[in-house]
């Protein structure tokens, strides 16, 4: 993209009546964002989808004085750019039909062959919320995943702080240009996540963190990764419209389940009933679902660490479950020789070790 592309670009994104899905269809029939102004307006009329009140503004030529002012801040402040046509524009997001047609970036993001989530949640997280998402962070480090959220108070964060801890790559995804960090008191994060992923916004420097700005940040946050994760939410929240757009993008959508009288988990209650959300009660839930596959060497090093972990009662579980793959708990107490109420409490002790994984039908098997 050469800086002549971008300068035309960043016009065509100026224009207020213009967003990015119309930004598509005119850049697909004009060839270019510089061939859209060259265009005349009767031709552009003929686009399907295409009114005279969505081009009504897009020859003024404020246009391109603002682009030449965010052009230069781009320039002097070393922020990358990624046209949705391009070859280094994020490869998830670029199959979304309202992904922006320009990304902006600041740090040093590799997203190539990666496997990617997102964590979002509410901003008021609980103590077990924070540790479940620490956990779950923590038990997934194997797999080497890119962590996305949108650097926000309560789950956004304690889902970065977790990655960085990890020595993962972690996104912050910003409702406002690169020229500020919100909230002013994460500051103090802002470097680590640079120097091991970064930030990406498609708002202007100029941009403020408004409340229609998260809600359409959120789109991004979707739209990078292969499943979002939602650990916990109010009956509303934002984190509930980033659920809406996965499931919208067709992605992976997983909910921590809650007791029904906690307001913080009445968001992940509901998803989960109206069936927008896996049930999320094991971390190792993931990687089963999107097929993550770990290489020989470091399952069975994994497996033998989970193994030095059982008492003896729940070594003779594992071994039967995985001699037998998925086995329901009856047949688990009959061939285990034990009382079906006290395998019950041993297959939940080891459900929580992360060994075994619940499944449905009442089945459980060896993760």
């Amino acid at each position: 993209m050469t800086e002549t592309d971008l300068l035309h670009l960043l016009a065509l994104q100026n224009v207020a009546k213009i967003g990015d899905i119309t930004a598509k269809k005119l850049i697909s029939h004009c060839g270019s964002a510089e061939g859209i102004f060259k265009e005349k307006r009767k031709n552009l009329l003929t686009i399907d989808g295409i009114g005279t009140t969505s081009i009504s503004d897009l020859f003024g030529k404020y246009h391109f004085e603002a682009a030449e002012k965010e052009l230069k801040f781009i320039k002097e402040n070393d922020v990358e750019c990624f046209y949705f046509m391009d070859g280094n524009y994020p490869e998830k997001l670029k199959h979304c039909i309202d992904g922006p047609i320009l990304l902006f970036q600041t740090g040093n993001i590799d997203l190539k062959k990666q496997r990617i989530i997102s964590i979002v949640g509410t901003r008021k997280i609980t103590t077990y919320g924070v540790a479940f998402c620490e956990q779950l962070v923590d038990q997934l480090a194997v797999f080497n995943p890119v962590i996305v959220s949108g650097f926000a108070y309560g789950t956004d964060i304690t889902a970065q702080k977790a990655a960085l801890k990890l020595n993962l790559q972690t996104i912050g995804c910003l409702a406002h240009g690169l020229n500020q960090i919100y909230p002013s008191v994460h500051k103090k994060y802002a470097a680590d996540i640079e120097r091991n992923g970064g930030f990406m916004t498609d708002f202007w420097s100029n941009s403020n963190p408004d409340r229609e700005n998260f809600l359409k940040r959120n789109r991004i946050i979707a739209g990078l990764s292969e499943a979002t994760i939602v650990i916990e939410s109010a009956e509303k929240g934002g984190s509930l419209v980033t659920a809406d757009i996965a499931n919208s993008y067709n992605r992976d959508v997983f909910a921590v389940p809650g007791r029904i009288t906690d307001s913080q988990s009445m968001g992940c209650n509901n998803l989960i009933k109206f069936q927008k959300a896996h049930v999320l009660s094991n971390p190792m839930d993931i990687p089963y679902i999107l097929n993550w596959e770990l290489g020989e060497k470091k399952k069975q090093s994994i497996q033998k660490q989970l193994f030095v972990e059982l008492d003896e009662q729940e070594k003779v579980i594992y071994n039967y479950l995985k001699t037998n793959e998925k086995q329901s708990l009856d047949m688990i107490a009959i061939e285990c020789q034990m009382p079906i109420f006290k395998v019950a409490g041993i297959l939940l002790n080891m459900e929580l070790k992360g060994v075994i994984r619940p499944l449905p039908g009442k089945l459980f098997e060896v993760i």
